[in-house]
């Protein structure tokens, strides 16, 4: 199985419940530890918070000093917002040798920073490793948490959930979210508003991309029969949308209702996949341009196709950050505009 569909193997089934941890942080949780730095400090009036979310609601009396995350994409919004995790989730997919990403590294050199204990998350929750972290603060906006993962969590310290379905939180919400949680509101809606004029100024520069209909698709060697095919829902279909892309309505029509995130198609349907650019996700490139199916796919057929086997470029549309976004605008959008110019 490749590194690609595990990941996405991951994102669908979830996070496992692994053993029993500790009940609750060590007597000195609220002394900041190297790698738990901040900037600017929590904005006047912001505590208690109280956030809702899928498992409920979490209040958080006073500002964190000790942050941990879960899932592929909260450290990046506490960091932009100047706070340095204690612990953070190991980046598999898509990382460095450190197990952080290039973007999280350059705004951690930026700040001065230290780099986070960093956990492992294949085979589930590691509740022993986030406890021995000690943090004040669980941040694990867009994740795979279980009910049974949120309660045994909450045992550590509170806990921020996401607000709907599992890996589906829009980047925008997760960094709300987070900036409530680390008494930053205002910051994390002004740096929303600077992600999002970053992406205005940058689609400017390629016309050709706008209103053009795409799909957001994943195709392995492993397995041709089938293509994977992402929903409105997905936050790499999202992100694209910010491009100035419109998904196309084969795509819009799927069910969307019990929080899906990908509908597998068999490959013979590949000539009704219409679109004029597709993105495709494949472990080879020669997977999606040759196969007798595949290659089918009307934008593919055109050569309208932009085919991503990068794992860090695939990682900076998966979990799109305020940190990763400007790395991915850079990265794909001379590549739409390339697959743009021939869609016809």
């Amino acid at each position: 199985m490749t590194r690609v569909f595990r990941l996405l193997a991951v994102l669908v089934s979830g996070l496992l419940v692994l053993s029993a941890c500790s009940t609750g942080p060590a007597s000195d949780a609220g002394s900041p530890a190297t790698g738990a730095s901040s900037s600017g400090g929590a904005e006047a009036g912001a505590f208690p918070v109280t956030i809702k979310h899928a498992f409920g609601e979490t209040t958080i009396e006073t500002e964190p000093r000790r942050v941990a995350t879960l899932g592929w994409s909260d450290q990046d919004m506490a960091l932009s917002l100047g706070v340095v995790p204690v612990g953070a989730t190991k980046i598999n997919y898509g990382g460095n040798g450190a197990g952080s990403t290039d973007w999280f590294d350059a705004k951690l050199k930026e700040i001065g920073g230290t780099q986070p204990t960093r956990w492992d998350e294949n085979d589930g929750v590691p509740f022993d490793a986030v406890a021995r972290a000690n943090p004040d603060v669980i941040l694990a906006t867009n994740s795979g948490l279980t009910k049974a993962d949120y309660d045994k969590l909450s045992k550590i310290a509170p806990v921020i959930a996401y607000p709907g379905k599992p890996w589906t939180t829009p980047w925008q919400t997760s960094l709300n979210l987070v900036g409530q949680a680390l008494g930053r509101p205002a910051a994390a809606k002004k740096t929303e508003q600077d992600t999002l004029a970053r992406i205005r100024s940058a689609v400017d520069e390629y016309p050709a991309v706008k209103d053009r209909t795409f799909l957001f698709v994943s195709a392995m060697s492993t397995d041709p029969s089938k293509i994977s095919v992402y929903t409105p829902v997905d936050n790499r279909v999202r992100v694209l949308s910010q491009l100035g892309l419109t998904l196309a309505p084969v795509a819009e029509q799927l069910d969307t209702s019990k929080g899906g995130f990908y509908y597998d198609v068999s490959a013979e349907r590949a000539p009704k996949l219409e679109s004029d650019i597709a993105m495709v996700y494949s472990d080879q490139a020669d997977t999606v341009t040759k196969d007798k199916l595949l290659s089918q796919m009307p934008a593919v057929k055109r050569g309208a196709s932009v085919v991503v086997t990068d794992e860090p470029e695939a990682t900076t549309l998966t979990t799109p950050s305020p940190l990763s976004i400007p790395v991915l605008l850079d990265t794909y959008l001379p590549k739409l505009d390339a697959a743009a110019q021939k869609a016809g």
